[in-house]
């Protein structure tokens, strides 16, 4: 493997001083035992270290002794820091030095602004609940923040003094259920408009890339229906932002891959929610058939009674498999026979999973005429359409009571996760079909394909997140799995090579992407948004501190000299 150039250039080999740092950061560990709680402050019960208990040697490095001397109210532990390196992806495990689990957005300062004004190469990454696929959210030999341990959830339906809008407002560590089930209780008929397919990810960490699900052709990403954000830039600097305050800061932390600020808080856009949905499903065997019906329905949102909730896609095997093959389809697999489908399909089919959100007064004929209606100019299998009616909540949190806990209870939920997401011009997509969803796999293809598109109108252009150049353009999702029983990862790894190239060639862009080369990263942004990206790290973290998991820049005392050549 290569090593970017410029100002992305990774030094191959620890330094000394940086090798240095971290046995002394072990070394203090040992003597103030697994976890640096310190000492008690009498006056307002802070946790902090007491530097000057230590023995004169162990201080003598500058980053251990500002390490040393933080306040904390929460604490910086030590002792096996080895699952804050893994994650959801079993790909990659590069342990911390160090874990900081805070208890306020002061101790993330704090801790930013110590490695800030050391003198090695120390770095700090922001983790969730570890769902990232590549380590992105992994420090090597630096200090991870469990952001787990700062929870808050406060939800305002009447707005406040300076929103009256109404909005959640959520501490960046939360989790979306956490959130979703805290405005269905605190403000019934209220919740978020725009969703990830999975609940059980943080809020900072969907908004530092986008958060996409099958609301994003009517509401725009999770990105688009932010209110207001608190960041701890690079710098250590706390800084409220929004579109009308600071709002350089703001855009660029929103889809910026954590390159400029750790979210702390954001406010959230809230909005009357449903009690429940008619749940569909219906199956296609001609992809421009599926293309053509999917386009029409992202853009049919002139009457919002005509308008679905929820559009998605899946590309589905012509077989039994009940992961990926047709007998995944139904809501009851003994719905469907292999006499009901086309005799004339091919390897692949097609599946559109739509909803409607409704109340319990609108039950009877008139959602059923509605419904109808809504259906009649889809050209779907006729025989092959299944539906369901749930609570809006068990909707969204489909994938874990489908997926996770049934794959938890088959011992398949820890199993790598390679998974590949990209976003296609619909100019392009039916090349794409052929190229790879007919050609490339093989029968038993492990894990979910969905393919949807969204409207380019419902993403704010000044966000970071980089989208293909046309109106509409589809997400296609390779939720592959290395099962015990089909191939293996390094298999699945060369394939999603493979598929990338494709996609690039055809003018798409990877979504929560991971690269090597820096030329790759300007390739993937493009001249002017890789420009702009260099100077906002430039501006708010000018050490290049932040997410290093990323691979985008790496902390290196000359990284900012060696930037010319953007």
């Amino acid at each position: 493997m290569g090593h970017p150039s410029s100002c992305g250039r990774l030094v191959s080999t620890c330094s000394w001083l940086t090798i240095r740092s971290v046995l002394v950061l072990l070394l203090l560990a040992s003597h103030c035992g697994s976890e640096t709680r310190g000492v008690q402050a009498a006056a307002d019960g802070d946790k902090f270290i007491d530097a000057h208990s230590a023995p004169a040697c162990v201080l003598q490095d500058v980053a251990c002794t500002a390490l040393g001397l933080l306040k904390l109210k929460g604490y910086l532990s030590f002792h096996d820091t080895s699952a804050a390196a893994r994650d959801f992806g079993l790909i990659k495990h590069l342990p911390p030095a160090a874990v900081l689990y805070p208890n306020s957005v002061e101790d993330v300062a704090a801790l930013i602004r110590a490695v800030a004004s050391s003198s090695t190469n120390l770095t700090v990454a922001a983790k969730g609940p570890g769902h990232s696929i590549n380590g992105q959210a992994q420090a090597d030999k630096g200090i991870v923040i469990e952001m787990s341990s700062m929870r808050g959830i406060k939800v305002m339906p009447h707005g406040d003094d300076d929103c009256a809008l109404p909005f959640v407002e959520a501490s960046g560590g939360e989790l979306w259920v956490d959130v979703l089930e805290a405005t269905l209780k605190e403000a019934p008929g209220l919740a978020p408009n725009s969703w990830t397919d999975y609940l059980y990810l943080s809020v900072g960490g969907t908004l530092s890339n986008a958060g996409v699900s099958g609301q994003t052709f009517r509401h725009g990403p999770q990105i688009s229906n932010v209110l207001q954000l608190e960041v701890v830039t690079g710098k250590g600097e706390i800084v409220i932002c929004s579109p009308s305050k600071q709002s350089e800061l703001f855009y660029a932390v929103l889809g910026g891959l954590g390159q400029f600020g750790i979210i702390t808080k954001a406010r959230i856009i809230i909005e009357p929610a449903p009690e429940k949905v008619r749940w569909m499903r219906a199956m296609y065997s001609d992809f421009e058939v599926f293309k053509k019906d999917q386009e029409m329905l992202i853009s049919a949102m002139q009457d919002p009674l005509l308008t679905f909730d929820f559009i998605e896609g899946f590309v589905v095997m012509n077989n039994e498999d009940p992961t990926n093959g047709w007998k995944s389809v139904p809501f009851s697999p003994d719905q469907i026979t292999a006499s009901m489908l086309p005799p004339d399909a091919s390897s692949v089919l097609y599946l559109l999973e739509i909803t409607l959100g409704y109340n319990l007064v609108d039950v009877g004929p008139v959602l059923e005429e509605r419904v109808e209606k809504m259906l009649a100019p889809l050209n779907y299998i006729r025989s092959l359409m299944f539906s369901t009616d749930v609570s809006y909540f068990k909707f969204l949190n489909r994938i874990y009571d489908l997926v996770e806990v049934r794959s938890r209870a088959l011992k398949l939920w820890d199993v790598p996760h390679p998974w590949l997401n990209l976003f296609v011009p619909a100019s392009s997509i039916t090349t794409f079909d052929s190229l790879i969803f007919k050609e490339l796999f093989p029968v038993e293809f492990g894990g979910p394909i969905l393919v949807y598109p969204v409207n380019r109108d419902k993403w704010d252009s000044r966000a970071a997140t980089v989208v293909p150049d046309e109106e509409v353009f589809y997400l296609v999702a390779f939720l592959r799995n290395a099962l015990p029983s089909g191939p293996g990862l390094a298999s699945i790894l060369e394939d999603n090579a493979r598929i990338l190239s494709i996609c690039e060639q055809l003018r798409g862009k990877q979504y929560l992407p991971r690269y090597i080369e820096e030329a790759q990263w300007k390739q993937h942004f493009g001249a002017d948004q890789w420009r702009a990206f260099v100077q906002h790290k430039q501006m708010f973290d000018p050490q290049a501190i932040l997410a290093p998991g990323q691979n985008i820049f790496h902390r290196n005392p000359d990284w900012m000299q060696l930037s010319a050549s953007i």
